[in-house]
This record gives C-alpha cells, structure tokens and sequence, in this order.
C-alpha cells in the first residue's frame, strides 16, 4: 500500500513539473497586467492568474464591479487587452 501510495505521489509531482515547465513566462509582469485591467475596468479584483486561453498566454482578471464581474484578459506579450465581457455575480465560467 506505501509503494502505490508513493508511485502515486511521484508521478503527481512529474506530471505537474511537465505542466510547470511548458508555461512560458510572459513580457508583462502581473503587476502591470493587473495596472492595465483596472484602467479599462475600475473595481477590485477578485481573481487573477496567467493562462493559455484561445492559442495564446495571458493574464485574467475578475473585477467587481457593484452587482457584476467584469472579465478582463491582458495579453501576457504585448499589453494588449483580448477579452471584456461582465458576467453576473455568482456566474461560473
């Protein structure tokens, strides 16, 4: 039972160095991604992180907004901002 558990725990931790490994690192840091979000939609955010979304990395933001979530993506090269749409609160992607 210890083997399997451990081969187990082994092969978790390669197959997430492989995930790790094949997220290249953006031009634009969080921080000025984030900087970028908050100009085109004021609010706070609620979640961010860096993503491979539509062929190509970049930063999403959700910001609250009063009753609304607004969705900013950030492309993690050029500043570019790919994605501005609301959601309601409590919707799922």
């Amino acid at each position: 039972m210890i083997r399997k558990t451990l081969i187990a725990a082994a092969t978790a931790a390669l197959a997430t160095v492989s995930v790790n490994a094949a997220m290249p690192t953006a031009k634009l840091g969080m921080a000025k991604a984030r900087a970028i979000a908050l100009k085109a939609a004021p609010g706070r955010v609620q979640k961010a992180e860096y993503e491979k979304e539509g062929g190509g990395w970049r930063y999403s933001f959700d910001i609250r907004q009063g009753n609304r979530i607004h969705e900013i993506g950030v492309d993690g090269h050029t500043g570019k901002i790919v994605e501005d749409k609301f959601e309601a609160l409590g919707d799922k992607d």
